[in-house]
């Protein structure tokens, strides 16, 4: 007669512990592997911005090379021509801001003094609202208020620090986008090989078929969409320019450049324009009324611009959640500082092209698009081939 069984209750309660334990060895594995990939990314911006960049750029002239390799020309040669037309057109627009940029350097002590000048009767109503509380608090405490001077309590920060460091980021900027240039052009110079590399590193047909797709739909999407902004900040730039001029504004071909380069950063440009604009005006203008409709009028047309056109022409294509948008220029602009802020749209176009191809981060994708989540339909249906590569 064969022994007894022993009973079998404490074990599948014991696995459970162990798989929960399992579970929570992982979710702590994967934070901390997220956070060492954060301070990576953090300590390595130096080396891992030009690189991400310059690809960046080289998707959005992939499309170019490609038509003009179909018009004969070869990939290198197209690719060098591109960096150098680009290099040279920041050279010039640098040399011809040259002049403009000395002379707001060398005016911004006298620009700070006079909007602290103008701006001072404004706050002084403020601050006399402060004191009179506060005398009234003492009366009634039975104390009394002294006098206080106040032209001592003016502080005046110097600007010329804060055009110091501007003019040093925008060194370091100037190197970082060189980098970039270059990188762009080797991987111009090099066709569709990297990504026909990049498809054949994986092992069987269904990942390679998913990493074609991967790459050509982040090719497309980010071209599209930084194609579509550079043009669309280039338009604002000539309208800024053109109504600074128009209302007597000192720098006017500043202004447009600035316009043109401040609308890479989402929400971020628009109010920078905007602030300076009005600083600017109030020590050009000795009306307040007729100093306030510079920036009045900056802020209308970059409104325009990124509540109507934008949308307009990007959103066909481009749909993302304005939250998620929000979220990952903060999350970058920490990270990265103002080139941060720059790639975080395009970074979050890549990481939505990402999550729409791979059946585990869908939801993802669903949330950052904003819509209700949707089934992807298969990868072998003929309406959706697979992209050549």
């Amino acid at each position: 007669m064969p022994e007894s069984a022993e009973p079998q209750g404490p074990q599948p309660v014991r696995r459970d512990r162990i798989r929960h334990s399992l579970q929570r060895i992982e979710i702590l594995l994967a934070a901390l592997l997220a956070l060492f990939l954060l301070w990576s990314l953090y300590v390595a911006k130096t080396v891992v911005l030009p690189v991400v960049l310059g690809l960046l750029i080289a998707m959005t002239l992939t499309p170019l090379v490609r038509w003009l390799s179909r018009k004969g020309v070869p990939e290198g040669l197209s690719a060098v021509l591109l960096i150098a037309s680009i290099g040279a057109v920041s050279i010039l627009g640098l040399y011809a801001l040259r002049l403009p940029g000395e002379t707001l350097i060398n005016d911004a002590p006298e620009i700070q003094e006079e909007v602290q000048r103008k701006l001072w009767k404004v706050l002084r109503n403020f601050e006399r609202l402060q004191e009179a509380s506060e005398e009234m608090s003492q009366m009634a405490a039975g104390g009394a208020g002294g006098d206080q001077s106040e032209e001592d309590a003016i502080v005046v920060t110097p600007a010329t620090g804060i055009l110091q460091t501007a003019l040093g980021s925008l060194v370091t900027s100037g190197t970082v986008l060189a980098v970039a240039l270059l990188f762009a052009m080797f991987l111009l110079s090099m066709g569709d090989n990297f990504r026909s590399r990049l498809v054949q590193s994986f092992p069987d047909f269904s990942r390679k078929r998913r990493a074609a797709r991967i790459a050509h739909d982040v090719e497309r999407q980010v071209s599209r969409y930084l194609a579509a902004i550079t043009v669309i900040n280039a338009v604002l730039g000539v309208c800024v320019g053109g109504a600074m001029h128009f209302m007597g504004m000192p720098y006017a071909l500043l202004w447009g450049v600035a316009a043109f380069l401040l609308n890479y950063l989402p929400y971020l440009g628009a109010m920078i324009g905007v602030v300076v604009a009005g600083a600017v005006a109030l020590v050009t203008y000795d009306s307040a009324g007729t100093a306030l409709l510079v920036p009045l009028v900056y802020l209308t047309l970059t409104s325009i611009e990124g509540q109507m056109i934008t949308p307009w022409l990007v959103g066909r294509h481009l749909q993302l959640n304005a939250a998620s948008v929000f979220i990952a220029v903060v999350f970058w602009a920490w990270l990265w500082g103002a080139a941060g802020a720059v790639l975080a749209v395009p970074l979050l176009v890549m990481m939505k092209v990402l999550c729409d191809n791979v059946p585990g981060l869908q939801s993802l994708g669903s949330f950052l698009e904003g819509r209700q989540p949707r089934r992807r339909p298969p990868a072998t249906t003929e309406e959706d081939p697979l992209p050549e590569v």
